[in-house]
């Protein structure tokens, strides 16, 4: 149930929202005469209720920024973008009827997220493609999508996990360790981040799967290290990930850890502390300050000037990058049906066509060439937009981060990902 700060936030984040669009519908030039008889909409889905605050947050002012660089571009077809929010909790069925209400009540077009694996793979099998909405999550990484039946309307900006596994291997391995306890959530991207781990890992592994709804370590943690493991790695959520390190620490059962990109939490280790966790590292999703192109600067530049810094937490860049794709999209098919906007999606990601960038300036320029009738390649904030018949990224890069003495995650490389 949805306590009533958390029904405050979702109110005011919707309430933000839109009073900003309609700040860029007014500041738009486009003129009433020009524009078709809708407008694009496009819905936001994350879990609101029971996500990391900072991620939702961080992840909405994405959202937020692309609208306003389109709408500050003109829009699309002469209309400013229009916006629902959708919250999907950690419950699978009630991500399934959240989609719904974005399509079947609020009229989107097209959707940004589920924000979990787990939401994910269901709202695409049983929402999206039924209804042909083009979906882009910027966040959902198992494997088990590249599968799903969803009739080629779901995409991502965040390579899959078939990519990060083997980097979690190598940051274990390199940390001196052969043999290793993997504690994993029992979900579409736990199994998912687990399977990749185990298919790179050289050495010994006992892995264990855990409930989602768990409230005590002792048990699995003890089982992982049953078989003398060095060191365990943590495939798990912020919380469940503070409490499998508290647990083993304060058991005596582990010293060593390495973590999945969901424990990239400054909370993590200011919770636990910087002489327990610092030096301790991680994979995960999102480049981060790792690879610096000019469509990165020109987010950066604009997300500073607009929130004063860069977040630390990963798919940021991702959720932006997938509005602006929609939108694009749009604008490059002249129309508003689904199937449309997802046949132009890999068009507008791709050569050939004029390099485009992030940011106001660049996404103006998109829109304008797309207008004229011409064909644009758009270098995203985080990833190059080469789309596969799966909607999986052909190319990306993994990040590789570490926890740090003095309570801070600290970006220390990119590791390129390509098939």
């Amino acid at each position: 149930m949805r306590t009533e700060s958390t029904r405050n936030r979702i109110n005011l984040c919707r309430m933000g929202l839109l009073l900003g669009l309609v700040a860029f519908a007014y500041g738009s030039t486009v003129t009433a005469s020009a524009a078709p008889a809708s407008a694009l909409k496009i819905g936001l889905l994350m879990d609101y209720s029971t996500g990391n605050e900072e991620a939702v947050r961080n992840r909405q002012r994405a959202f937020e920024l692309a609208i306003k660089h389109v709408n500050q571009g003109g829009g699309v077809l002469g209309q400013p973008v229009e916006f629902a929010i959708g919250d999907t909790t950690r419950n699978p069925e009630k991500a399934v009827a959240e989609a719904r209400r974005l399509v079947e009540v609020e009229g989107v077009h097209a959707i940004v997220g589920p924000n979990s694996s787990a939401n994910a793979l269901p709202v695409a099998e049983r929402v999206i493609g039924p209804a042909g909405i083009p979906t882009i999550t910027f966040s959902a990484t198992s494997p088990r999508l590249t599968a799903a039946a969803d009739h080629d309307f779901l995409f991502r900006t965040a390579v899959s996990d078939i990519a990060q596994g083997p980097v979690l291997a190598r940051i274990t391995r390199e940390r001196g360790v052969d043999n290793v306890g993997l504690l994993y959530v029992d979900d579409a991207w736990g199994r998912g981040l687990a399977g990749a781990f185990k298919a790179a890992w050289a050495g010994k592994v006992k892995a264990v799967a855990f409930d989602r709804q768990q409230a005590g370590f002792v048990g699995p943690l003890r089982e992982s290290a049953s078989e003398g493991a060095q060191a365990l790695v943590v495939i798990a959520f912020a919380s469940a990930a503070e409490k499998i390190v508290r647990e083993a620490i304060e058991h005596g059962i582990y010293r060593l850890f390495t973590f999945g990109d969901s424990a990239k939490r400054e909370r993590l280790v200011r919770s636990l502390g910087g002489t327990r966790l610092g030096g301790m590292f991680g994979s995960g999703g999102g480049t981060g300050t790792s690879v610096v192109t000019a469509s990165s600067r020109a987010w950066d530049a604009a997300y500073i000037a607009e929130h004063g810094a860069l977040p630390v937490l990963a798919y940021v860049r991702e959720a932006y990058d997938a509005t602006v794709a929609l939108a694009l999209a749009a604008q490059a098919a002249g129309s508003l049906d689904g199937a449309a906007i997802r046949d132009r999606l890999r068009a507008v990601g791709a050569a050939p066509g004029t390099t485009v960038t992030a940011g106001p300036q660049g996404v103006a320029d998109a829109l304008r060439i797309l207008a004229d009738g011409e064909e644009i390649d758009y270098e995203g904030a985080a990833v190059t937009m080469d789309w596969d018949e799966n909607g999986d990224l052909r190319r990306g890069h993994v990040g590789i981060w570490r926890f740090t003495g003095d309570e801070r995650i600290e970006e220390v490389g990119a590791v390129p990902y390509e098939r």
